[in-house]
């Protein structure tokens, strides 16, 4: 009998044809509260080679730390120009770029505080399972006491952190999918 092609192997050659037109580059409208950013990088593999057919989606609070989802029951106000979400393609050589604002801080479990961070899942042709791993950023005060930071071992928490050069511009985080410098990956 012949194979055929299932839902869990679609990711495949059909990635980029079939998710093309969802790509969101630019989270931003001119309305949208809060310092807008540029978070620029690459996608690798474990030898190091750029990763041309990667895509990774984004979820984040807006600037005041709620998220455009109903289960965010928080008192703070939603921001109508900001959905949160974003798909971000990476280029022939591996590489991403995407606009969004810099979140506020979220609420975590046993009343404690998250520092501000994006939330990232990542696929690719033959990887069947994504990816979830989180941005942080290296200029948040919040990220000494952030619960989740906290689970990762010191050597490797700066595989989350995005660093801006001295004296601005575009936020720099990479993605390295094993080997040394692998960027921590959680279980969800």
């Amino acid at each position: 009998m012949p194979g055929i092609v299932t839902p869990s192997q679609t990711v495949g050659p059909f990635l980029r044809l079939g998710l093309s037109d969802l790509n969101t580059t630019d989270l931003t409208l001119k309305t949208t509260a809060g310092e807008r950013i540029t978070i620029a990088g690459s996608v690798l593999d474990g030898g190091r080679q750029p990763v041309p057919d990667a895509m990774l989606d984004i979820w984040q609070a807006n600037a005041q730390g709620k998220y455009a989802h109903p289960d965010d029951t928080q008192e703070k106000p939603l921001d109508p120009g900001f959905s949160g979400f974003g798909r971000i393609p990476t280029d022939a050589a591996g590489k991403f770029r995407f606009t969004t604002i810099k979140p506020g801080p979220v609420p975590g479990r046993g009343n404690t505080l998250q520092a501000p961070h994006i939330l990232v899942a990542l696929f690719m042709r033959g990887l069947l399972r994504h990816l979830y791993t989180r941005i942080y950023f290296s200029d948040s005060p919040g990220n000494a006491a952030d619960p989740v930071l906290a689970l990762v071992e010191d050597a490797r928490r700066d595989t989350l952190i995005a660093r801006r050069p001295p004296g601005g511009g575009d936020y720099r985080w990479d993605v390295i999918l094993q080997g040394e410098g692998e960027t921590v990956f959680f279980d969800c």
